[in-house]
């Protein structure tokens, strides 16, 4: 299977899996002809997915144009997918780069902003990196890539592969501030699928409020940032897919301005010799996760940060993120897993006080 026909497959498969997500949108925007009026909505695509943008707006401006353009600008820095991007200039620098945490002066393998984005992407990766012990973590790029899910495909890593290529991730090998860049390892690479589509959603997001939007829903390939309220005046409703069953919703939940992002295996896979191989990539073990869990969504102020830790607790596993959970209490998650045949849920306070009858 060429890296072409994945890419088709792993678009149908996001397209199934927003159906749910959708119809609570439209189900959202049902009112008056006179409420009705005041909404604006649109919808484009971007990363290889599709967004959908709703809003209530008294002069009824649309900003598709403007969202588009500020998509395309996003893409450039941290899409990793264009071969011009920022995010892609700094995979190809493969001179040995110079340590400045001694504050040596940086060379030529380092990466100048040029674009707003990129840092605080660095930013918040370093913090998830942190609290999660590494289960969140973009330099596991050579190693997605390895097992065919980045821009160049690949074929099946052996155990070799695998150990050769686990000493290439380790983000303390990244070292940047607000200016720049740079990397002690000339190979080390940094993929940016696990947090750059939640903080597209945020850009967006802020943009329209820029633009005086209070009441709005911003969404990119399921990730979503809710604020006031719907066109009813009712707090905005988010699907959560049936791992089992895609197109199907397992829950609905409230959301006030909140974000909500959602990770799982049933997204992004394929099979191989009977087997299925999941899209996350464990950072400690370099293969794709095996275990219980089926998919985590993830509630936080804020969509990047909802989407990385989604991705993360995906990795973690059940346990483990109860346990990060504990000193987070501004994190809200529901955690769809398997149990014996059985499936079953974990979810925060926050979640359950918001959950809604489907």
């Amino acid at each position: 299977m060429n890296s072409y026909q994945k890419k088709n497959i792993i678009y149908s498969i996001v397209l199934l899996s927003l159906v749910a997500i959708v119809w609570l949108f439209r189900q959202s925007s049902d009112d008056s002809s006179e409420e009705a009026s005041k909404q604006v909505s649109f919808s484009g695509q971007t990363m290889g997915t599709v967004y959908n943008i709703k809003y209530l707006d008294e002069e009824e401006r649309s900003f598709k144009t403007s969202v588009d353009s500020l998509l395309e600008v996003f893409n450039q820095s941290v899409n990793h997918y264009l071969p011009e991007s920022e995010i892609s200039r700094f995979n190809h620098l493969d001179t040995l780069a110079e340590n400045i945490a001694q504050g040596d002066t940086p060379g030529v393998d380092t990466l100048y902003f040029e674009l707003p984005y990129f840092y605080p992407v660095l930013q918040k990766s370093q913090e998830v990196v942190e609290v999660t012990n590494g289960a969140f973590d973009p330099t596991v790029a050579p190693l997605v890539n390895a097992w065919g899910f980045g821009p160049e495909g690949g074929e099946l890593p052996d155990s070799l592969a695998v150990d050769s290529l686990l000493e290439l991730v380790g983000f303390e090998m990244i070292q940047f501030n607000e200016n720049f860049v740079t990397k002690t390892q000339p190979h080390v690479q940094l993929n940016f699928s696990a947090i750059a589509k939640g903080y597209g959603v945020d850009v967006i997001a802020d943009f329209l409020s820029s633009k005086g939007i209070e009441n709005m829903m911003v969404e990119i390939g399921g990730e979503v940032v809710c604020k006031g309220v719907n066109a009813r005046g009712e707090v905005w409703r988010i699907g959560i897919d049936d791992p089992a069953q895609s197109g199907n919703m397992s829950a609905a939940i409230a959301i006030h301005n909140r974000a909500i992002a959602t990770s799982g295996d049933y997204r992004n896979f394929y099979e191989r010799d009977g087997k299925r191989y999941s899209h996350t990539i464990d950072p400690k073990t370099g293969y794709p996760v095996k275990h219980s869990v089926l998919s985590v969504s993830v509630i936080a102020d804020n969509c990047m940060t909802s989407d990385a830790y989604a991705t993360a607790f995906m990795v973690m596993g059940l346990e483990a993120t109860k346990k990060v959970l504990e000193t987070h209490p501004s994190l809200d998650v529901l955690i769809i897993y398997d149990e014996g045949g059985e499936t079953k849920t974990f979810q925060t306070p926050g979640v359950e006080e918001n959950l809604l009858e489907l």
